[in-house]
């Protein structure tokens, strides 16, 4: 059956925007907050579409964690005393609901179903938040 569901998880981390100038430029944390809908066909034995704790664990690689651009020259340094998550430009809420969509889609892709984050939405702070929908790509 296709089905429609939400998942919201929070996760805090910190992070720097290298190529930004103003105050996000420094190292600073924030409380972050991931909803995400899924849709797609529900598996014929289970009747689940996707596992919610596996969703909690895509977002959750991320709690506690030092989010940086790969190019950051303070990775090295920090890496001295604390593992660094490396992303592919600055690790924005628009840039993290990317990577979290596609580590949600890739887990499911060999099982064959067709099963799409239809809407994510990565909140910096309670009042701002970046969204993703299924036709922006």
């Amino acid at each position: 059956m296709q089905i429609r569901l939400y998942k919201e998880v929070s996760f805090d981390a910190s992070h720097r925007l290298l190529h930004y100038r103003g105050k996000c430029h420094n190292l600073h944390g924030h409380r972050w907050k991931v909803e995400i809908w899924i849709t797609g066909r529900t598996d014929d034995q289970t009747n689940i579409l996707v596992d919610y704790n596996e969703i909690k664990q895509a977002v959750n690689k991320y709690d506690h964690q030092i989010i940086l651009n790969q190019d950051d020259p303070m990775v090295p340094r920090i890496e001295e005393f604390h593992p660094v998550i490396k992303t592919p430009g600055d690790p924005t809420s628009e840039l993290l609901a990317e990577l979290i969509r596609d580590s949600i889609e890739s887990a499911y892709a060999p099982s064959g179903r067709d099963i799409r984050v239809e809407t994510i939405r990565v909140w910096e702070s309670p009042s701002c938040y970046a969204e993703l929908t299924h036709e922006d790509r």
